[in-house]
């Protein structure tokens, strides 16, 4: 009699199972229909970035091409269409590519649309070492013009540490203090310069001969001084339909800590 009565409720326990499992089946498979478009989706979107990367990093190495070249017109061209990429990186470089060929031009009112594209790059920037090379860009394009309130706080928030061109702005903020007739002021920023371990070789000769034109009294030269330090960090080459090369924070910091990912880097400013 026991042995019928586990038969029955053996019977009935499998019963209950199928019910279970033809209630849960429709949950289950639409559970696992979800992941599998959840997947396909992040794929999609993968592969959508990379290709749209690849494209930017193209475009921009043609361009950078035309240049140097002498195709001026085909470069900004093509940078002008780089500028509005959704990858980030290249189209903050085109953007300041764009301001530097503007800035060449001379006229006051190319200057000034050169800092508003420094400072559109600046803002679409991925990263402080391609973002601080833009807002050093547009602050020694209004160097000799604007007011020093003005200079200084566009340099100001570059100088603080961890920033990689923090030596670069100290120099410009002192011939900002130059220009404004600030010779004591100037003088101990390049002291510090001079200073500063990390401190790129040519900075270091710049503050030494401001210095001795400061203490020889031959300061009045300094405006031709400050044209000729417009110079930003030097260029770095992108190959065609790859990452960009040579991307390194300056000389002293640890380039992990600064360099970019491969989606991220980028030759540095022109």
């Amino acid at each position: 009699m026991s042995d019928l009565f586990e038969e029955v409720e053996e019977q009935l326990r499998s019963d209950r199972y199928r019910t279970l499992a033809r209630k849960g089946l429709p949950w289950v498979l639409a559970l696992a229909a979800l992941a599998l478009l959840v997947a396909l989706g992040i794929w999609g979107w993968q592969q959508y970035q990379l290709q749209t990367t690849d494209k930017a990093s193209e475009q921009y190495a043609d361009a950078l091409s035309a240049q140097a070249q002498g195709n001026s017109a085909k470069a900004i061209q093509i940078f002008g269409d780089v500028s509005k990429s959704p990858v980030k990186v290249y189209s903050a470089l085109a953007l300041m590519q764009l301001g530097g060929a503007k800035m060449a031009a001379g006229k006051p009112e190319d200057v000034k649309a050169a800092v508003e594209l420094f400072d559109k790059a600046a803002a679409a920037a991925p990263n402080d070492i391609i973002g601080d090379a833009a807002r050093l860009k547009s602050a020694f394009a209004i160097l000799d013009t604007a007011s020093y309130s003005e200079v200084e706080g566009r340099l100001q928030p570059l100088m603080k540490d961890g920033h990689p061109y923090r030596v670069q702005a100290r120099e410009a903020l002192a011939f900002a203090k130059l220009m404004k007739g600030d010779a004591a002021g100037a003088r101990a920023d390049f002291v510090v310069i001079t200073g500063t371990l990390d401190a790129p070789e040519g900075a270091r000769q710049r503050a030494r001969a401001a210095m001795d034109m400061i203490d020889t009294g031959s300061a009045k030269f300094i405006p031709a001084a400050v044209k000729a330090a417009q110079a930003l960090p030097p260029p770095m080459m992108v190959g065609p339909g790859g990452v960009p090369m040579g991307l390194a924070p300056p000389e002293g910091q640890d380039p992990s800590a600064q360099a970019p990912s491969a989606q991220e880097q980028a030759p540095g400013p022109q």
